[in-house]
């Protein structure tokens, strides 16, 4: 019983990520020159800003940013275990 009290409590108190937490984990990691996290940060941004803009701009900014990683395309089949 007490395991299982003390794994809910650390599944609680993980904090999410805002927009410049994971601007900092980007840096941190060389994650520039990650495209994928680059829209992440697009995405998380867009979410933060969502209640200050219109319905209408964020359709266009999220359509925006799926258009980008479309066009990412399959960049990573080969390459997964050095890229995830």
């Amino acid at each position: 019983m007490t395991r299982r009290l003390i794994l809910l409590s650390v599944k609680f108190s993980i904090r999410i990520m805002d927009s410049r937490d994971l601007a900092q984990y980007i840096e941190a990691t060389s994650g520039i020159s990650k495209p994928w996290l680059l829209a992440q940060l697009r995405l998380k941004k867009l979410q933060e800003r969502r209640e200050q803009i219109t319905p209408e701009e964020y359709t266009q900014a999220l359509a925006d940013i799926h258009q980008d990683v479309m066009n990412l395309g399959e960049w990573w089949v080969g390459i997964e275990q050095e890229e995830f």
